[in-house]
Parts: structure tokens; sequence; C-alpha cells
């Protein structure tokens, strides 16, 4: 584990991350892209976010302006921060995300090209390369492992949710890694309740279709607060959901998973899940300097990068704007 940096390290990162929290996406701002008369009138908000014009307001536009905007976040906080393993720890998802791109494209013998976020660690054409040749050397041994083994299922069995369970569990296991290389606590709890609100949905979801002991034992990911036997007693044995939550984030989560395990909505069940996360985070704002501000700066701008995908997409289908507002999750600032 890599020696803990000092708070004052991350004074320039800090205040200038304070400054740069101004320029996010407001529910203030949030409401007016909801409001505004065209999907062009709502992107127009986004200016005052710091985001370019868009030529044409089209799927591929909104896309390709997420897709530069988060690729501009992390090289630029990689950069300015004292530990750019806090960086890694948020750029992870996209490796196995691409991992599965390639995986399914392989297996099916189509061209994924249009289907990779280019923000992991590995850039995507090294990547792509590299799994071509089976040569992973490149990427770190979890990764490569759970490339072998999905790979394999895949070949045996063709069964793609089995090959995703595997990404997923070492996809959890190296961010948890990482988050522990860093030596921030506040980065391993939000690795850890990250952890516990995918082991929830997974809870809610395996109960809503019917899955026993055996599946959830399968699914469920270790490195979380939250013990599995509870949890699987809970879905399996009739026990209290939010009990198992109880005192933790997560609490209000689990009481609105409950009822969406006896077949009532996911909207709100899911919302809760992501809100939750989001209050950690929010800790933050209130630290004048250290990793915290940036860690929640991080997981913020990639929120209203998602933000930004509902709203205008929603806006560009004609969707109702109660439909998208209820979509939406609690705002960082």
């Amino acid at each position: 584990m890599a020696k803990k940096r000092s708070e004052y390290d991350y004074l320039y990162i800090s205040a200038r991350i304070h400054a740069m929290e101004n320029r996010m996406l407001t529910r203030e701002r949030m409401e007016r892209m909801l409001d505004a008369r065209t999907a062009e009138d709502a992107a127009k908000v986004l200016t005052e976010c710091g985001y370019e014009d868009f030529p044409a307001l089209t799927p591929a536009a909104i896309e390709h302006l997420l897709d530069q905007a988060r690729l501009e976040l992390f090289a630029d906080l990689r950069k300015a921060s004292p530990d750019p393993g806090i960086v890694d720890v948020f750029c992870i998802k996209y490796d196995y995300h691409n991992a599965k791109v390639l995986l399914k494209a392989a297996a099916m013998g189509t061209d994924p090209a249009g289907l990779f976020i280019d923000a992991g660690r590995c850039p995507v054409r090294q990547l792509r390369e590299d799994f071509e040749r089976e040569d992973l050397d490149h990427c770190t041994p979890v990764f490569r492992q759970a490339v072998a083994e999905a790979r394999g299922v895949l070949a045996s069995s063709a069964d793609p949710q089995a090959a995703d369970l595997i990404l997923d569990r070492a996809y959890y296991e190296e961010m948890l890694q990482a988050a522990r290389s860093v030596n921030s606590r506040f980065l391993e709890g939000y690795v850890r309740l990250s952890i516990d609100s995918a082991n929830l949905r997974s809870a809610v979801r395996s109960a809503r279709m019917g899955r026993g002991a055996d599946f959830l034992k399968r699914v469920l990911i270790q490195g979380g607060n939250v013990k599995l036997d509870s949890l699987i007693a809970a879905v399996t044995g009739g026990a209290d959901l939010a009990g198992v939550f109880a005192r933790t984030p997560l609490e209000g989560a689990a009481e609105a998973g409950a009822k969406a395990m006896e077949g009532g909505p996911l909207t709100e069940f899911e919302r809760l899940c992501d809100n939750a996360v989001t209050a950690y985070l929010t800790q933050g704002k209130r630290v004048a300097f250290g990793e915290h501000p940036l860690i929640g700066y991080l997981y913020a701008r990639e929120a209203e990068l998602t933000t930004i995908r509902i709203i205008l997409t929603g806006r560009l289908a004609g969707l109702d704007t109660d439909a998208i507002r209820e979509r939406l999750r609690d705002s960082y600032v």
C-alpha cells in the first residue's frame, strides 16, 4: 500500500476543484433544460457549464460531446492530481466495458466499432489489437485472467450473462485494490458503497425473477460493507431487507427495494441507490482540501454527463418533461 499523502499535497487541486464546481450542472440549470422550448435551446444551457455549442443536435453528436468531455476530465485531473491512482479508480469500468464489447463481438462475428468508450486505463486501439492477438500483457493480471475466463465461458456455453458476471466480479476487485493502493479511507468507502449498491440491485432483480440462493451466490460481489449471507437470507428467507441495510446510506433504497421485490416499480428504487452514493460523495464538497474534493468531483462530473444524456436524448425523442425528470438523480451541487 502506498504511503498516505498529506492533505496539504492537495491544496492546489482542491482549490481549483471548488472553483470548477460553480460551473457544474445544478438542479436549476437542469430545470431550465427541461423547460426550454426546444432540445436545441436546452443544449444552449450547457455553455454555462463550459461545454461547446452543438453544430447539430443528434444522438451521435451528444455521445461525441460526452466522450470528449470524459476524456478531457480524466486527462486533466490525472495530470493535476498528486496521486493519479485516484483517477484510475474511475477509469477501470471502461476497460471492462470495452472487454465486454470485444468478447461479444468476437462471439457473434460482428464489428464492435462505435460501441467502445475510450476512457479506460488502456487505449481502445491498443486493447483491441492485444485482444485479437490474445496477448494482454499490457493489462493487469486480474483483467487478463478475467478476460481469458470469460472468453472460455463464451466459447463453451455461449452464455453472455456468465461472461459478464466474471468481468463484473473482476471489475469490483480491481476497483477495490486501486482504492486501497491510494490509501484513502474516503475513496475505499466509495468503492465499498458501490459494491453494496450493486449487490442490492442484484438481490432485488433476482427476487423479481424468482431466483434462489444458488443464483445469488453467483452474482453477489465480495468487498462491500453488508454481509452477503444476511442479504441472501433477506431475499430467500423472507427477512427484512431494509434491516440488512439499517444505519447505512442505502437504508432508504433497501426499503424501496423491498417494495420492488413484490412487483413495485424499479424506477424509484434505482434512483435511491444512485442518490445514496451521491450523498456519500457530497462530503467532498465540505472538505477544504485533501483527496475528498477530487474524488467527489470525479464522480459528480461523470454523473453530470449521464444527466446530460438523459435530458437531451429525452428531449430529442419528444418524451414528456415529467417522464424525463423522474429519471434524474440528485445533483451534487
